[in-house]
């Protein structure tokens, strides 16, 4: 696909054909492409992912990552697990207050959460807590390496918060008014209990189907709000890499996107089956 990109990494009007097809052949370029792609395999499963072109001139795809992508998983982590909370408490008080002011009030949060993008809370917080009220840094700053993280990863927490609140509610709701759950609280079954054990154990199944993409997207970072917040992370490295025709680097990012969301759903296909036995039993009688 990068072969239909405009352009080539070597761009500058400054350099004369002669010295393009210099270049080419330093690197490799002027070979054909199922040759490179080939080679390019070869070279990735040895854990040699080139170096790069432009950005920085023959530094290794691998050294510039291990620099960026724990940027880029520390504000991602921190915006899924402050989504997830949040939303998960959202969700369960607003189905236990069906109907009710705490009920609406959460649909609304739910709807401007996922109406409006990140950018825009990213731009709303920098004006207001960073610009006019100096709570927190407006750019990252290796100085400061967590509080520099507070307002992309509220920014980037958002979209979570509303997702998972939404999708919490409505499964809260179904699985409270559901047959068993009536029984267990006729039992006299603690109400703590039978919110946390039993209903919400049986509503986290959707829940973590919808938050696995959510995840990907947000340990790997976020492309805009890396380059709002002028954070050093892989988003705004593949940004940049797209913008001068870095191929090398394009590729390692979408390479690490990749296998992230390979593993990822991996893991939520096995925590299906700690949260709910009835899918171990049925994939146990399956194979029987």
């Amino acid at each position: 696909m990068l072969e239909f990109m405009p352009g080539s990494p070597f761009n500058d009007e400054k350099t004369t054909r002669a010295q393009r097809a210099i270049l080419d052949a330093k690197y490799g370029l002027d070979q054909p492409v199922i040759t490179r792609f080939l080679q390019y395999i070869k070279a990735m499963l040895s854990g040699d992912f080139g170096v790069s072109y432009v950005i920085q001139k023959n530094m290794p795809i691998s050294t510039m990552l291990s620099a960026r992508l724990p940027v880029s998983m520390q504000i991602g982590v921190q915006a899924v697990l402050v989504g997830t909370i949040i939303g998960l408490i959202l969700g369960i008080v607003a189905a236990l207050r069906h109907n009710s002011f705490v009920d609406n009030l959460t649909t609304i949060i739910s709807v401007i959460g996922v109406s409006f993008p990140s950018y825009v809370f990213a731009l709303g917080l920098s004006y207001f807590l960073g610009s006019k009220w100096k709570l927190f840094p407006i750019l990252y700053s290796n100085s400061k390496p967590f509080i520099s993280t507070v307002l992309p990863t509220i920014a980037l927490a958002m979209f979570t918060v509303a997702t998972i609140a939404r999708f919490a509610r409505s499964e809260m709701i179904e699985v409270l008014s559901s047959d068993y759950m009536l029984l267990s609280e006729s039992k006299g079954v603690n109400k703590r209990r039978l919110i946390f054990i039993h209903a919400l154990r049986n509503a986290l199944i959707p829940i973590i189907t919808v938050l696995a993409p959510l995840v990907v997207g947000l340990m790997t970072g976020s492309l805009v709000i890396e380059q709002i917040f002028s954070i050093p992370g892989i988003g705004s490295l593949l940004v940049t890499a797209i913008q001068v025709n870095d191929y090398n680097v394009i590729i390692a990012v979408t390479f690490i996107y990749s296998i992230m969301f390979i593993a990822l759903m991996l893991a939520v296909d096995i925590l299906y089956g700690v949260i709910d036995p009835r899918i171990r039993l049925a994939k146990g009688e399956k194979h029987g």
